[in-house]
């Protein structure tokens, strides 16, 4: 390794000349693995609970708490909906997790999952001033198996503390039975970013790489790799917003989507696999090398790559084809690779690759926005909206083809999403209050600037402490060396 100071902007610089573009992005993978460990066990996670209130003098804590606080705890019992003023509850989110289907690494146990949620808050305070905690919770039964009812309940239970819930790594079918339910059942919104976050970021990438490519969504061909939570949620917006389901097509291990796929199709719970069955695949495609020959798009959220989608297939699409390859850590095959074998636009979950699609760039700002005007719930038309926000938004900062939508440290998409957002809750008629479009952005710009300030002088002031260099730098050798060792 050259001895250049390390950090996460010239990765790629330090490394030996003679690797290849495959080993630097193994070597980044390890190493962003391994500095995420050490990187947690030197702050001892992300998160912490702190006042946003003052203490001015000793008989402030007789307001803060006893006597004064009990008027508080009778005014919400006799004005419930001031819950959302006169506590934190108007800009807090719940992550609740069975930790299941986490990443790539499937069941994790449910206190392995924290990692993840912790995450998800980090990103809901930074980049949409929003305020989250982690709840990890053992859904199992007493047969020992995942039990979407014991979530329901859960939910439905700690509503009341919440302005949102975001339901995140439940496995399938479960995650479709435990988002249906709480959507109905609950007075707050209830997001699946699994479903609807990873569907709305793809459609805004899907609607400028279309643009750029000078193709219209109702005439393209889309191939689906994956019939996740994440694939079923892609499709179900993607035909809402335009496609049609004869030129859709969508593949599993098993194979393609139809009318013989048993699995689907007598288990009440794959209802919305079964609809996918019905009324896609005409040309009854039977294997995904067949099905992408000609093809506009394909969307991949499968399992981790590289290898699962090959060049010699990418290379038989359509002039000008689309390839989001979303798996994580790995996407399903390199962007290089996929630019090599003739690809126009090629997007991943990765920050470190080009095109960035990743539902980082739509949660924040799609709960702040319901948060904002009291939503009931968050509808598909206002992830819709959402979407289109960020590709509008995108579009007015500059597209191409190695950014199709702009990136998630852009920190003015999160209130323009979160104004078109509660604007459609308004119109749907889904919000307790009623706020302009003026009014939404110019909040929720506002709290993002003050959480950045917060962080940004807290980091000067060294209340939160620099990675010393010697952590980045055995990292990246540790990765180096790993990837020797796995040669």
């Amino acid at each position: 390794m050259k001895e250049l100071h390390v950090s996460l902007d010239n990765v790629g610089d330090v490394l030996p000349d003679d690797f290849t573009e495959e080993q630097k992005a193994r070597v980044k993978t390890l190493f962003y693995k391994k500095l995420s460990l050490e990187a947690h066990s030197f702050y001892k996670g992300k998160m912490q609970t702190f006042p946003k209130a003052g203490v001015y003098g000793f008989n402030w804590f007789n307001a803060w708490y006893t006597p004064g606080v009990s008027n508080i705890s009778t005014t919400i019992r006799d004005h419930n909906e001031l819950s959302f003023s006169l506590t934190n509850r108007g800009n807090l989110v719940g992550i609740v997790s069975d930790s299941t289907r986490v990443l790539g690494d499937g069941d994790v146990t449910p206190s392995g999952g924290l990692g993840v949620m912790e995450g998800k808050a980090f990103l809901m305070k930074y980049l949409g001033g929003v305020d989250a905690n982690a709840l990890c919770i053992d859904s199992r039964n007493q047969e020992g198996q995942p039990d979407p009812s014991i979530i329901i309940d859960f939910v439905k239970r700690i509503q009341h503390s919440y302005g949102a819930i975001n339901l995140e790594d439940i496995s399938q079918p479960n995650c479709y039975e435990v988002l249906d339910t709480l959507r109905d059942k609950c007075d707050i919104p209830v997001w699946h970013d699994d479903q609807q976050g990873t569907a709305c970021v793809i459609l805004a990438g899907l609607i400028n790489a279309l643009i750029l490519a000078g193709k219209s969504i109702d005439q393209v061909r889309i191939v689906f790799n994956g019939a996740g939570a994440a694939n079923m949620a892609n499709a179900r917006l993607i035909l809402s917003a335009g496609a049609k389901p004869e030129n859709i097509v969508m593949f599993d291990v098993q194979g393609p989507l139809n009318p013989s796929r048993k699995d689907f199709m007598e288990d009440a719970r794959y209802y919305a696999h079964k609809a996918i069955c019905e009324t896609t695949n005409p040309n009854d495609y039977q294997s995904l090398p067949e099905a992408l020959v000609d093809a506009d798009v394909l969307i991949s959220c499968s399992k981790p790559g590289p290898g699962v989608i090959k060049k010699e297939w990418v290379s038989t699409m359509a002039e000008k084809s689309i390839l989001f390859a979303c798996a994580n850590p790995v996407p399903e095959i390199y962007p290089y690779e996929a630019k090599e074998a003739g690809a126009f636009i090629v997007g991943t979950g990765r920050g470190d690759f080009p095109n960035q699609i990743n539902n980082s760039l739509c949660f924040p700002g799609i709960l702040k926005g319901a948060l904002l005007v009291r939503a009931k719930k968050i509808t598909d038309q206002m992830a819709i909206a959402a979407a289109k926000a960020i590709a509008e938004y995108s579009r007015k900062k500059g597209i191409h083809s190695e950014q199709v939508i702009c990136k998630m440290d852009d920190m003015e998409v999160y209130p323009y999403q979160a104004a078109e957002v509660a604007t459609e809750a308004v119109q749907s008629g889904i919000s307790r209050i009623q706020k302009t479009w003026q009014d939404v952005y110019d909040e929720a710009l506002a709290d993002i600037r003050t959480v950045r300030s917060m962080m940004e002088e807290m980091m000067k002031s060294g209340w939160i402490q620099q990675i010393p260099q010697s952590i980045l730098q055995d990292s990246l050798q540790w990765a180096i060396d790993e990837l020797h060792r796995q040669q």
